[in-house]
Order: C-alpha cells, then structure tokens, then sequence
C-alpha cells in the first residue's frame, strides 16, 4: 500500500502557497506531470532524495515529512536560525559568462547574512535564495563585474525584469523583455552588446534577481 501521507501534504502545501504540481515538477527538473503521477497514482514509490529535500526547502519543512527517514533529515540550509539573521548560500559560479547552472549540487562557498524580517518584508523565502557573482561587463552599469546578486529561485510568473537563465549550457544574467508574444528578448544594459531573441523553450530561467551588493 502506497504511502499516503506525503503526497497528502504535498496536495496541501501546494494549495498553500497557491502552486501547481506542475510547476513544483519544474522546480525539481523533473517533467510537468512528474508529481501529479506521485500523487494521484502512487508512482514513483517516493520522492528521490535530491527531489525530497528541494522541495522541503521550498516549503521550509524537515524532510521526514516527505518520506526521509528522520535520522537522515537535517536542519533546512536558509531557514531562519533563531533570532533575526538568515545564512543565504553563496555559490562557486558566474553569472553572465561561462557554464554552469544555479542547481541543489552546487557547492558553497559561504554565505550572506540577511534580515530575516527584511527579507520576509520582501516576500523571500529564505530557501530559495542563493547568492552568486557577476563576471563581465554586459550588464553595465546596472551590475559590474564582480558584483554580488541575490537570486530567487522560487517559481513565479515570468515577467519582465533582470534574471539569471541559462542557454547551451551558459549562464546569463540578462533584462528579459516579455512583450513579443511567442519569445523573449534577453537585454543587456550595455549598449555594446546586442540583444538576443530566444523562443521560450530555448530559456531555462533559473531565477530573479532580487538584490546586488559591489565596490564602490
């Protein structure tokens, strides 16, 4: 007999924060019907562990409450520790040239402490944060090389705005322009490079940029 209670929980926190099953299938980087099959007909058996804990960050709970055995479970990396910080995650990637992606396996190599009470005044979950580093010039002078930005992973309706997004294999950090049905145009703000005008399925965005910080 199939484990109901996860999928149970999953049907509720998904109603929650008023998402989709499809788009927390995208979220894990399975395909779109890949939880509704988990739900509705019990099949996989249970989430794999990379899929199990994504989405506990995502709802800020212990994964054991989606099937992990408890003595496997851990403290969520971007949940609120008590008192009023939050430790963001600073990734070992670029963001504007070279490959590479904004993904779970990514190795940290620090953190940023943010305000909790800022970053919930933002409407930011704490666990679909990551930090990462600007390279190049393409995005001047909005976001200088070697700038940091804070970007949010959490799935939302696509709209117009700085993100990062990845195509053949590169990460960029681009301005998309969402007003030509059937594409999108991925902007630099620097006038020396041209703009690029991709069908959506050739845009995996991966997130939004929400904050920068950099030298003076």
């Amino acid at each position: 007999m199939k484990n109901t209670a996860p999928r149970q929980l999953l049907l509720e926190l998904a109603a929650q924060r008023d998402t989709s099953l499809a788009a927390l299938s995208t979220l894990i980087r399975r395909n779109t019907s890949y939880l509704q099959q988990f739900v509705r007909k019990g099949s996989p058996r249970k989430l794999e562990e990379n899929d199990r804990r994504t989405l506990a960050r995502f709802f800020g709970i212990d994964e054991s409450l989606l099937g992990a055995p408890e003595e496997n479970s851990s403290a969520l990396p971007g949940k609120a520790p008590r008192g009023d910080w939050v430790d963001v995650p600073r990734l070992a990637l670029g963001a504007s040239a070279g490959p590479g992606r904004l993904a779970n396996e990514e190795q940290a190599i620090g953190t940023f402490r943010f305000s909790s009470r800022w970053l919930r005044g933002q409407g930011l979950d704490p666990a679909m944060l990551s930090a990462i580093a600007v390279t190049g010039d393409s995005m001047e002078p909005t976001l200088r090389d070697g700038d940091e930005i804070l970007v949010d992973r959490a799935p939302r309706t696509l709209r117009d705005g700085i993100h990062v997004v990845r195509v053949d294999d590169v990460v960029l950090v681009k301005r998309l322009d969402m007003a030509r049905p059937g594409a999108i145009a991925l902007i630099s703000d620097n006038p020396a490079y041209r703009s690029l005008e991709l069908a959506p399925s050739a845009v995996e965005v991966i997130g939004r940029v929400v904050w920068k910080s950099g030298r003076l």
